[in-house]
């Protein structure tokens, strides 16, 4: 039988139904955000991944010197994409304000991943040295399980106090749509 012959309205094509469109109205925005935030960390990604790899490899340096090194420049990189790409939409609250907060941010989320690196090459690199004192082990551990969970840490707290509130024409009114009855 058609939805015709049962007096339902025909859906228009391309319409989203029962519970993906309540997940896709509910959090549309943030799975927005969530892929210009993905897109800019992986340029900046890239940008600490090859100087990490220039600074410890070409250059010498030490590996927490090389890591610190990288991720300041990443985060410069960052802040730019991210105040004027993803979180563009936001009402702002002072450059001076945003970029303090920020790097305050990025501080804490590089403490995270030197901690991952540190963990790794002294720590159980005095127990293993041929295998956690490798760039590779570095890489693994600052570039991969530092940067993941640095990531969790930076989304969340850019997203919470950094770029502080959606501008009032842009962002949906979340709590209102929820409680909003048939």
């Amino acid at each position: 039988m058609s939805s015709t012959a049962t007096g339902e309205q025909p859906s228009p094509p391309g319409a989203r139904h029962g519970f993906f469109r309540t997940l896709l109205d509910r959090f549309g925005h943030l799975i927005h955000e969530l892929g210009k935030f993905g897109t800019v960390g992986g340029v900046a990604f890239a940008v600490d991944f090859a100087l990490f790899n220039y600074a410890n490899a070409s250059l010498g340096w030490e590996t927490l010197t090389s890591k610190t090194f990288s991720t300041v420049i990443a985060a410069t990189v960052a802040f730019v994409g991210n105040r004027f790409w993803t979180w563009r939409h936001r009402e702002r609250s002072g450059m001076a304000r945003e970029y303090s907060l920020y790097f305050l941010f990025n501080a804490v989320g590089l403490g995270i991943g030197l901690a991952c690196l540190a963990i790794s090459h002294y720590g159980l690199g005095s127990i293993w040295p041929d295998v956690f004192k490798s760039l590779v082990a570095d890489n693994i551990a600052a570039n991969f399980v530092g940067a993941a969970l640095g990531t969790f840490f930076r989304f969340w707290s850019y997203r919470r106090f950094v770029f502080v509130g959606p501008a009032a024409a842009d962002a949906p009114d979340v709590i209102t749509q929820s409680h909003k009855r048939p």
